[in-house]
């Protein structure tokens, strides 16, 4: 059967129908997005002025804070400014586009998780051959593959929607294009999209999943062998990567682990891990790591220093 595609644009019914809950989401999520750009920015910026990138796991961290940063762009800005908008539109074009950047930095941040959780757990479980293992080249081939697989990831999604046809109608029960609210809106059966669909996207996330879970377990108990101070500095480590993983892997595994079904329920759910998750992580790493917390001081006390010597020239010429 011939590809039918009428439409041109899809139309958002955004987060609320209520003018007054807009407006106070448009204040709260503006403040969130400026959080991402800024807390992420400055994890970067700590990562490569004190030189950290020579440590597997502030190297991946500073590409987690580039993910994230990329992930939430994808949607915030155009969510933040439909909350004020009497037509809330994107044309077709944008809306596959938007659909392959979700999945894409969505599907990124997903395996650089996984490769951070494999970097402890060589740490804490093999520290005699740590630096053997995490040497600088394979951390850029896995840093590479995690770029691969989330692009291999994306392109299947993307090609699945774009081969469907849609003549109407065109309103989207969402915030920003994914797969299976666009899915509803194709004029044809969509079972079989769909069940790919579950399977590649599921299949990412419970893997992923598992994979940390038993990551994790191991180091747990390869712990009962370290000293006390050992353990503490390890489950500091630990901890924020866990509690990420917890408030990422949440939400993505309610919203890609079913059959294509939608529930009122999505919208919310999706915040999490599009908007919530990129403000966290700099703040959990932030503030659970001590490492990171001594870096930014230095790079604070830099500043001043180097403001305060500044005045000083002025003051003197």
């Amino acid at each position: 059967m011939e590809k039918i595609n009428n439409v041109t644009e899809f139309i958002f019914w955004g987060l609320s129908q209520s003018p007054e809950i807009e407006k106070a989401c448009f204040v709260v999520f503006s403040v969130f997005y400026i959080i991402i750009l800024l807390g992420n920015l400055l994890i970067m910026l700590t990562v490569c002025l004190n030189n950290l990138f020579k440590s597997p796991m502030y190297f991946f961290l500073s590409f987690l804070s580039l993910v994230d940063i990329c992930y939430s762009s994808v949607t915030a800005p155009k969510m933040i400014v439909d909350l004020l908008a009497k037509d809330k539109t994107i044309s077709y074009m944008g809306c596959m586009l938007q659909l392959f950047g979700v999945h894409f930095f969505g599907c990124t941040e997903i395996f650089i998780l996984t490769v951070m959780a494999y970097d402890r757990y060589v740490a804490i479980c093999k520290p005699l051959h740590y630096t053997t293992i995490m040497d600088q080249e394979r951390c850029n081939k896995m840093l590479l593959g995690t770029w691969v697989g989330g692009f291999l990831h994306s392109i299947i999604q993307v090609a699945l929607v774009v081969q469907l046809p849609f003549c109407g109608p065109n309103e989207i029960d969402h915030y920003f294009c994914d797969v299976h609210p666009v899915l509803k809106l194709a004029c044809t059966d969509t079972y079989i999209v769909g069940v790919v669909v579950t399977v590649n996207s599921g299949t990412i996330a419970l893997g992923s999943f598992v994979i940390l879970l038993i990551s994790y377990s191991i180091i747990l108990v390869s712990l009962r062998k370290q000293s006390a101070e050992g353990r503490r500095k390890a489950l500091s480590t630990c901890g924020s990567h866990i509690a990420v993983v917890i408030i990422f892997f949440g939400p993505c595994t309610f919203m890609y682990m079913r059959p294509d079904t939608t529930f009122s329920e999505d919208k919310m759910v999706a915040v999490f891990y599009t908007i919530i998750t990129p403000m966290l992580n700099p703040l959990i790493y932030t503030l659970r790591n001590a490492e990171v917390k001594n870096a930014m001081k230095k790079l604070w006390g830099r500043n001043v220093f180097l403001e305060a010597k500044g005045k000083k020239l002025d003051l003197i010429i």
